[in-house]
């Protein structure tokens, strides 16, 4: 344990925690999606398949690394912040960094109509990489779509199961019990090596919020990560989400997304 006290994990070029995340949209309309991506001077088309390179510069230049003050861009040599993929009909952001997939949740909302396209799901990694770790090689080998959507599956069975028995409750009393068992028992389970974010419907729904949700829920998964890296195991999904919801409403006049 001292070892890894004194080892450190793996970060990419603007000082977040290597954590690899995969960013999935429906298209709607592929022409104006290309349209699009191919006008963006961010983004760099591949010489071969539907594929580009989404660089630190031009329409994203203002997106903010505040939690590195000390890294200057340079001009010359922009940061590849991901590279973007179209395959069978779905757009996919592939980013090195949990950080790095809420800007570009954000970014790409603001870019890309939902008429057009509109981002379906994140699948990500729950842990940090030592130095000389093994990583794994490519985004296929990361994420498998059955076991990925297994546990989306168990988990709304999960909270379907609970919420039935919260509503058939004799009285509150009981429903505030059942809610607070199944919390609970939800932030103390093991996390699995890849896990996957389901974007809900949001028509109405201030965009705003649904980033705040997506942030919370990476960041306390980050905080797991990094903290029994360090060698805290008890440390768990409540005490992370607490630490971050006392951190973004208490400081929400200068909010830094992961820092």
């Amino acid at each position: 344990m001292f070892e890894r006290l004194q080892k450190p994990f793996l970060t990419v070029e603007t000082g977040e925690a290597y954590q690899p995340i995969r960013l999935s949209y429906d298209i709607y309309q592929k022409n104006q999606l290309l349209d699009i991506l191919n006008n963006l001077k961010c983004c760099e088309k591949s010489p071969r398949g539907e594929a580009w390179t989404w660089f630190w510069r031009a329409e994203c230049e203002d997106v903010h690394f505040e939690s590195l003050e000390s890294y200057r861009k340079n001009p010359e040599h922009p940061v590849r912040l991901g590279t973007l993929t179209i395959q069978h009909d779905k757009l996919y952001i592939n980013l090195p960094s949990f950080k790095r997939g809420c800007l570009a949740v954000s970014f790409f909302f603001r870019t890309i109509p939902e008429t057009i396209a509109k981002v379906h799901n994140a699948d990500f990694i729950n842990k940090v990489f030592g130095l000389d770790e093994r990583l794994p090689h490519g985004f296929s080998e990361l994420f498998k779509e059955d076991e990925l959507e297994k546990l989306v599956h168990q988990r709304l069975h999960d909270y379907e199961e609970v919420q039935e028995k919260i509503e058939h409750a004799a009285t509150a009393q009981e429903a505030f019990a059942l809610l607070a068992a199944y919390t609970e028992a939800e932030t103390k389970k093991r996390l699995p090596y890849a896990e996957r974010y389901a974007f809900h419907e949001h028509e109405g729904q201030d965009p705003d919020i649904i980033f705040l949700g997506f942030y919370i829920f990476l960041r306390s998964r980050e905080l797991v990560a990094i903290r029994r890296w360090y060698g805290e195991m008890g440390f768990n999904l409540n005490t992370a989400a607490k630490e971050i919801v006392n951190q973004v409403f208490g400081e929400m006049s200068d909010i830094d997304i992961i820092e």
